[in-house]
């Protein structure tokens, strides 16, 4: 967290939280409550300006209820989440993956293809799903555990539950490759996608 952050937090502990004004979407975008949304207009609009969208990368985080939250000086505002509280996509050397924010993690754990075909990945920054333009070049480094390429088929099972015994080459890493259920991330990875006010938390 930014320094200046910090110190706003110290400096005004008891500023109440807000709710239902960000988003991110499974493309890490971030989006914002649109002031002037009306009849016909979006309720959100994406945030565009590239110091804030790095601003809200390095403030953002989860707390002990798993509700992920941009620390936005001394307020905190909680973000509802499309999918996962992170998107990972490939990095410029077309091996390696970071974080929406930013943030390169340390190590890839494990890595999941959910039944809608979408690859999601657990890190030591936490789990995220892969943006959907890397999809394709990461499922091509599917093989089986001996380091041979894996069958179309075995791939292709895996979004309904089959091929056991598969892995993914994730930097210089063969990460366990299993299959689940999109509805079931949440409470695996115990986050809340939609974040809401705990019995006598004050927010505005």
């Amino acid at each position: 967290m930014d320094e200046i952050v910090i110190r706003a937090m110290q400096k005004w502990p008891n500023v109440p939280n807000v709710f239902g004004w960000l988003r991110l979407d499974r493309r890490g975008n971030w989006l914002v409550k649109s002031r002037a949304a009306g009849a016909g207009e979006p309720p959100f609009e994406r945030i565009t300006n590239a110091a804030v969208i790095d601003f809200i990368g390095r403030n953002y985080a989860a707390d002990e209820a798993g509700r992920w939250f941009f620390q936005n000086g001394p307020q905190r505002v909680f973000v509802s989440l499309e999918y996962t509280p992170l998107v990972y996509r490939l990095r410029a050397d077309g091996k390696s993956i970071e974080a929406h924010t930013g943030a390169v993690p340390a190590e890839p754990k494990r890595a999941w293809v959910d039944d809608g075909g979408m690859l999601v990945v657990e890190t030591d920054l936490g789990v995220g799903v892969v943006l959907d333009r890397d999809l394709a070049r990461l499922l091509e480094r599917i093989q089986v555990t001996d380091g041979t390429q894996a069958a179309d088929e075995d791939i292709e099972s895996l979004g309904a539950g089959g091929a056991a015994g598969l892995v993914i080459a994730i930097g210089r890493k063969r990460v366990p490759l299993g299959s689940i259920a999109a509805a079931d991330v949440p409470a695996r990875f115990r986050f809340n996608a939609a974040p809401a006010p705990a019995p006598g938390e004050p927010e505005c």
